[in-house]
This record gives structure tokens, C-alpha cells and sequence, in this order.
């Protein structure tokens, strides 16, 4: 990577930036040509004036202050790939750093304005010495071309600090956690450490998010679809005889996510063998073994920042053994047994338990339960979670964990609606160190996950495009191993 000048002055603001001599500066500042984006309003936009509507009609006459967050360093004077906050881009669609979205009181409702950085034109050095200039990251828009775009009004970033100020504490509320700068400018008004004031903001934000609309399905359906080819190419490299690498497995997603996507939504989980057994593994640093399992959590994330989560587990030699089969086919069971349950009305709670249930009555049948299956799920026992220790599922949208800041009332103990996207993912988990279970299970892991749409009479799978029953994995194995390898197009 070349490294790059900061400064716009003569004064240098990093180690690396070079004296350039009066010739070269001079140079530079002449003979190029200023060339005007063809911008044209997304289509999407009136969606996200809808929303910012919504929202200002849940806080009335009160200044509302969404920030979409910064770009982190990972190293020395290196970033990571920024990624805009979930509520900033549901609200206004734009994915630059540093913008802060303030909703100020007008008339019934009130007025948006999104405070963003400018372009780095050629009229200034910036363009050329600033890391942010657009001859070290290219063209980016002026206010009025966002603005254009979005449709939403656009005010330079260097006015933030006056309008943060003008801010009365007692009416102002702010996404917090987002911006030091914009929560060390707002002061918490509500003296309460828990900043309940401030909370109700997010609660709100994340309500709003839990029924999608017909675009945002739209979206997931696109990420949902491109996850599917993504397990495809994995499968079709996935040779049967002999070992690889997760990481080979992770990569062949990455670059379908980078492709078809942004990227993938969340850090790939590729867990072969016994890793499978580790709920979060991350590391993706083991080898595939022929008769053993391999379980893949992963998901495409849409260019509109919506993301697919789906998990699969495979036999690595295209076919289960009878005990492996048995695991998975409990699994699939409790699935399945969820799904049928979905349905308007029904509580988020009162799906978890069906799951549960099935999930205990199978461990009881493989004789792993201390107790009985109406002991083990009762709340003074649980006993079968020693074996999965997650819920059956979570919101999906715009993150991964969509609508995290929901009430309980609305969310994990509230009913669900028409419109609410869900994953169903339960699981079973037997450690390679667990002695209560015998030795042939242990390092045994299957998890199997789709994303589900609640519709009025029930719910449709959106990632019904991969198999779910063993027989089905087992065929779908083989006919992506007979197409062979593809690159994305």
C-alpha cells in the first residue's frame, strides 16, 4: 500500500509526509479538470424518508441525533473497512463515515439534515496530501450530488459543532456509543446510569425495524440468494477423500460475498470436526476430515447492507453415519417443528420452547438425559441445554442480530407479526471433552439455520434454496460435486 500525505497545509501531520518542494506544490495545483457525477435520486430513497418519519413521529417536538459511527484503526495508519451503523444507513441509505443524521422539531413534524463531509475537490491541496483526498481514495460526492441521491438535505460536517451546541440536553436525544465526539457534545440529560432517555431511542429505532417492507425483503431475498450460491461453490470444491482447509472453504464464500455482495455479514464460521462444537469459531484454522462433519455459518451481505445468516452441516464423505444421521435428523426435526409454529400472534418465546422440546425429547432418546423431558424443560432445570446452549433463532435484517435494542415486550417475549424476518437455527453440540456422552458422539456438531418470513398464515423459508433433510443434503452434496468448481461472474 503507498503511504500518504495528511496535510493540507505546509505543515506535516504524520511521520511519512513529505516536504514536497514550492515547484511540485505549484505543480500540483494546476491543469485538472473538476468533472460532475451523474447523479440521479435512488429508488429506495422514499423508503428512508418514510422511516425518519415514522421516527419523528414518535418523538415529538424533540431534536433526535442518529451518528453512523468512524472508521477504526487496525494498525498503525491503517483501517478497517468501514461499515456504516445499522440505524444511520436504515434511516438515510448513505455508507460514508462520520455523517450524523439530526432530526430537529419543525412545524408537526421535523426536519432532517445530514451532516457529512464534502468532497476534497482539486481547488485545494487536500486532494492531493490529505489521506482522505480523493487522489489517494477517489471521487466522492459533494453535498448537493447526496443530497440528489438520497433525498434527504445535506449541511457540511464542519457545521456539526454549531448545531450539536444549539442542542437543549431536556429535548435532545442521541444514539449513543456511535461517536465519542457527538456524545461528549450532547450530555446526557437523564441522570440515570442506565440513560433510559436515550435508550428509548434505540428501542424505538430497532421497533421500526422488526416488520420489513417489500424492498427490505427484497434485499434479504438478494442476500439470501447469493448465500445459496456461495454454499454451492463450497460444496463443489469440497473434495470428499482427503482433507482442505476451513479457511480455503472460508475464502471460496468471501469471494462470492465480495461478488454478488458487499461483503459477508459476520466473520464466517467454518468449524470441521470437533470445531463445529465451538458456537462462534472464528478462527477457521483447522482441516476437513473425511467421515467427520463440517458445519458453515455464514451469509452474504447485500450491497444494501442487508445480510443472509445460514448454517449448514455436511458429511464431508457425501454421507452420514447412521449415528451422525440420527444427530442431524433431531435437529432438523426441531427445525422444522418451529417453523410449523410460526405464525402471527404466536410468541418468539413460545417458538423457542417448541424447538426446545423436540431438541430434549431427542436427547432423551439417545439416552443422554439425567432426568425426564418435562423435568429437563422445566425453568428449575434446563438440563438439556448442557447440549445447546442457544436459543432457537434471532431478527434478521440490516444486522445480523437485527433489533437488538427492542423491548422484551416486543421482541423475545412479544408476539410476532407479518413482515418479521427470523432465523431458525437450532442445534445440538456434544464436546470432544464431555464424559457424560459416549465416545462416539463426542465432537459431534450439526446446527442447521434458515432465514424465515412471516406471512399471514404461517412463514416462508427464503433460504429454501438449500436442503435441510439428510437425504437432501446427502443428493445435494453429490450434484454440486458432479458440476464442479465456477468463479462468480
Amino acid at each position: 500500500m503507498a503511504e500518504q500525505g495528511e496535510s493540507t497545509t505546509a505543515a506535516k501531520t504524520e511521520s511519512h509526509d513529505p516536504d514536497f518542494p514550492e515547484a511540485f506544490l505549484q505543480f500540483m495545483r494546476s491543469g485538472w479538470r473538476e468533472d460532475a457525477l451523474d447523479v440521479t435520486a435512488r429508488p429506495e430513497a422514499p423508503h428512508y424518508a418514510k422511516r425518519r418519519a415514522a421516527l419523528s413521529d414518535a418523538f415529538p417536538g424533540e431534536t433526535l441525533i442518529i451518528p453512523t459511527g468512524n472508521e477504526k484503526v487496525r494498525a498503525n495508519d491503517t483501517d478497517y473497512p468501514f461499515r456504516p451503523g445499522s440505524d444511520f444507513v436504515y434511516l438515510t441509505g448513505d455508507s460514508d463515515p462520520d455523517g450524523v443524521l439530526v432530526l430537529r422539531p419543525s412545524g408537526s413534524g421535523h426536519d432532517a439534515v445530514l451532516y457529512t463531509h464534502d468532497r476534497n475537490s482539486k481547488a485545494t491541496d487536500a486532494f492531493f496530501r490529505s489521506r482522505n483526498g480523493e487522489l489517494w481514495v477517489g471521487r466522492r460526492h459533494t453535498l448537493g450530488e447526496k443530497s440528489a441521491e438520497l433525498g434527504i438535505e445535506t449541511a457540511s460536517y464542519t457545521g456539526l459543532g454549531r448545531a450539536l451546541a444549539d442542542c437543549a440536553p431536556g429535548r435532545t436525544r442521541v444514539l449513543r456509543g456511535l461517536d465519542a465526539a457527538v456524545d461528549r457534545a450532547v450530555l446526557p440529560y437523564d441522570p440515570d446510569p442506565a440513560l433510559r432517555r436515550d435508550r428509548a431511542l434505540a428501542s424505538v429505532i430497532s421497533e421500526l425495524k422488526l416488520v420489513k417492507d417489500e424492498w427490505e425483503i427484497a434485499q434479504l431475498q438478494e442476500a439470501i440468494d447469493a448465500t445459496v450460491r456461495g454454499f454451492e461453490d463450497v460444496a463443489r470444491i469440497l473434495p470428499a477423500d482427503r482433507g482442505v482447509k476451513e479457511r480455503l472453504l472460508e475464502g471460496v464464500f468471501a469471494l462470492r460475498a465480495r461478488t454478488d455482495g458487499n461483503d459477508v455479514g459476520y466473520g464466517s464460521i467454518v468449524g470441521a470436526g470437533a470445531h463445529a462444537t465451538i458456537l462462534h469459531w472464528v478462527r477457521n484454522t483447522g482441516v476437513t476430515v473425511p467421515g467427520e462433519l463440517l458445519l458453515m455459518d455464514m451469509g452474504v451481505e447485500a450491497r444494501s447492507f442487508y445480510t443472509a445468516d445460514v448454517t449448514r452441516t455436511v458429511p464431508v464423505s457425501g454421507t452420514f453415519t447412521p449415528l451422525q444421521r440420527q444427530v442431524y435428523d433431531i435437529v432438523h426435526a426441531s427445525q422444522q417443528a418451529g417453523m410449523d409454529a410460526i405464525k402471527p400472534g404466536v410468541k418468539f418465546h413460545d417458538v423457542h420452547q417448541t424447538c426446545m422440546r423436540v431438541l430434549a425429547e431427542g436427547l432423551h432418546d439417545l439416552g443422554l438425559l439425567p432426568v425426564s423431558v418435562d423435568e429437563a424443560m422445566s425453568e428449575q432445570s434446563t438440563v438439556y441445554r448442557r447440549w445447546t446452549l442457544h436459543g432457537f433463532g434471532h431478527m434478521l435484517g440490516i444486522d445480523v442480530h437485527d433489533c437488538s435494542a427492542a423491548r422484551k415486550e416486543t421482541y423475545r417475549d412479544g408476539p410476532l407479526q407479518e413482515g418479521y424476518v427470523l432465523t431458525v437455527e437450532p442445534g445440538l453440540y456434544f464436546q470432544p471433552e464431555d464424559d457424560l456422552v459416549p465416545e462416539e458422539l463426542r465432537g459431534v456438531g450439526v446446527r442447521i439455520e434458515d432465514d424465515v418470513l412471516v406471512t399471514a398464515d404461517g412463514c416462508r423459508n427464503l433460504s429454501a434454496g438449500l436442503p435441510r433433510s439428510s437425504a437432501e443434503v446427502e443428493s445435494w452434496l453429490v450434484a454440486q460435486r458432479e458440476a464442479g468448481p465456477r468463479l462468480p461472474e
